[in-house]
């Protein structure tokens, strides 16, 4: 079945977009994890993630924003190399995969990420709630340019 050129178009524009965007937020998000006021936003997700709970005692809440920080810039960088080191790109990608659902984890064990729950009504996202939930599209980034870039190593062969 052949293709419309413009959905052709489209799909690599797509592709190229979704990975360089992926690459830019982990590289920017990282970065800001060195700015005193980032460890600070941080702070009410990282003390309640179980899974950081060991991680945080051992380094402190500068040296863990720090560490992952520079966990997302250099998948950031692994994500970036899509064309000219497909392998490379992939497992940062799927490295990204891992950071966003750790990160999404964040919606069950931090309180604050719920707005008080009214009698009778679903619950809602805070404003800690909402910042978190476009990890799910990040996710979807991740795992599209990780598919992208598997598809270009198999065509290598």
């Amino acid at each position: 079945m052949a293709t419309h050129p413009t959905a052709g178009g489209l799909h690599s524009g797509g592709i190229i977009a979704t990975r360089y965007g992926l690459a830019l937020n982990l590289i920017s998000i990282g970065r800001l994890k060195f700015e005193s006021y980032e460890v600070e936003n941080i702070r009410p997700l990282v003390v309640s993630s179980p899974l950081l709970r060991r991680p945080l005692k051992k380094l402190g809440e500068e040296r863990l924003a720090r560490a992952i920080g520079l966990t997302e810039i250099a998948i950031g960088g692994m994500v970036s190399t899509g064309r000219w080191a497909p392998r490379v790109s992939a497992a940062g990608s799927l490295l990204a995969a891992s950071v966003f659902t750790v990160t999404l984890s964040f919606l069950i064990s931090t309180p604050e990420a719920w707005q008080v729950r009214e009698r009778g009504r679903e619950p809602k996202l805070s404003p800690a709630g909402q910042f978190l939930i476009k990890d799910v599209v990040l996710l979807g980034a991740s795992l599209v340019s990780a598919a992208e870039s598997l598809d270009s190593v198999r065509n290598l062969r």
